[in-house]
């Protein structure tokens, strides 16, 4: 147990350093928490924010486990850490949450998939395959039909390592790796919820958030909160959410994307065990940030309030088609002249195609208040080289 009452001598470990590092730097200096950072890049977004900063992969075993040598407790940003060095670390004494076991299964979709089962998590109908060859062979024998969605097991994120099948066309997509396959729902909207659980076991989540994605890169380009849900799916999709934080038996936070389909039933997609974009929002639009949030509950403190204190929009803002180099911001004198306008820039040098660079959170009086806002700041701010 972390002893509070000499909080500022606390060093927290953050695995790796990107944007969520970042953010969770910032609120842990308002309690004057050190902060010490891993990543493999020196110029990382969380980099020139934290206390002390350690150059390693998190996908290296002796980087991790040296790391942890460094602080007094562990939380992570990304689910793609060396578990082993982690399960050693507790081993040793060390605090880490989420614990290294959970990080384990959710690491791999086909053992989150079998845990929602296990646990009578309502999810898609779902096949775990070895390689693409197994999915093939399935398909001529009638085991497995069209439409599906493919999904490797590792490694995947922001819409990489997924693919929609609708027709015979899509077969030369299928990748050659472990995967599952689960039947393709008809989605009528893809909701977000991010659940927190204290190591007192006390349970809470924030408020919908409904989705758009960007067609072309298949990851989240916005965010509106609340979504546009009926009270009764509202409920049950927070009721999931605290069921299924609680049946992992969580210390943290864990964000869960969802389906709702045309008939309003609500479908476990996939979840991560961590801030996460869909909490951006929270930092201006909710009581208590998600970042604040993860800190009480590793910590052991009360959860903060979630109530939502205005209607929010979060804008996703991704490096333009065609530039890639240095970024260079157009638009942001026009963005912030509108009010309820908070811009968040994540330092990243480089920008990219589709390349997340930061999020514009925009406060309104009401749902087409912010959504009227949002519409005239898409157009505004360009991310080139």
């Amino acid at each position: 147990m972390i002893d509070l009452s000499n909080i500022s001598s606390l060093r927290l470990g953050i695995t790796a350093g990107g944007q969520l590092a970042k953010m969770l730097v910032l609120a842990a200096s308002n309690w004057d928490i050190k902060t010490y950072v891993m990543d493999a890049d020196p110029e990382c977004p969380a980099a020139h924010n934290c206390t002390k900063f350690f150059k390693g992969s998190h996908t290296n075993y002796e980087d991790v486990y040296r790391f942890g040598q460094e602080v007094d407790m562990i939380t992570y940003e990304i689910e793609s850490i060396n578990v082993e060095a982690l399960k050693k670390l507790k081993s040793e004494g060390k605090i880490i949450l989420p614990d290294p076991e959970i990080l384990e299964t959710i690491q791999d979709k086909g053992l989150q998939k079998l845990f929602f089962e296990n646990h009578q998590i309502p999810t898609a109908d779902f096949k775990l395959f070895k390689n693409k060859s197994e999915i093939i062979k399935a398909i001529q024998q009638a085991e497995l039909s069209v439409p599906f969605v493919q999904k490797v097991r590792q490694g995947g994120y922001d819409g990489r390592g997924v693919i929609v099948v609708n027709d015979a066309s899509d077969f030369t997509k299928l990748i050659d790796s472990p995967s599952v396959i689960e039947k393709k729902i008809k989605i009528k909207k893809e909701i977000a919820i991010i659940a927190a659980r204290s190591s007192s076991g006390e349970v809470s989540h924030f408020p919908a958030v409904e989705m758009e994605f960007n067609p072309e890169a298949n990851l989240v380009e916005k965010l509106i909160c609340p979504a546009d849900i009926s009270q009764s799916i509202s409920t049950n999709a927070g009721k999931l959410a605290d069921d299924l934080i609680s049946a992992w038996d969580m210390t943290g936070l864990l964000a869960i994307e969802m389906f709702v389909d045309e008939n309003d039933e609500i479908w476990i997609n996939e979840v991560a065990p961590r801030p996460h974009n869909s909490g951006h929002h929270t930092i201006e639009s909710v009581v208590t940030s998600q970042f604040e949030q993860l800190l009480r509950a590793i910590l052991g403190l009360p959860l903060g309030s979630m109530e939502l204190k205005k209607p929010a929009i979060m804008l996703n803002l991704l490096g333009e088609p065609g530039y890639e180099g240095i970024a260079k911001y157009h638009g942001l004198h026009q963005a912030l002249q509108i009010a309820g306008v908070k811009v968040h820039l994540y330092g990243k040098k480089i920008t990219k195609p589709f390349r997340k660079m930061g999020h514009i959170t925009i406060l309104g009086n009401d749902r087409q208040d912010v959504i009227d806002k949002a519409n005239q700041v898409k157009n505004i701010i360009k991310i080139v080289s």
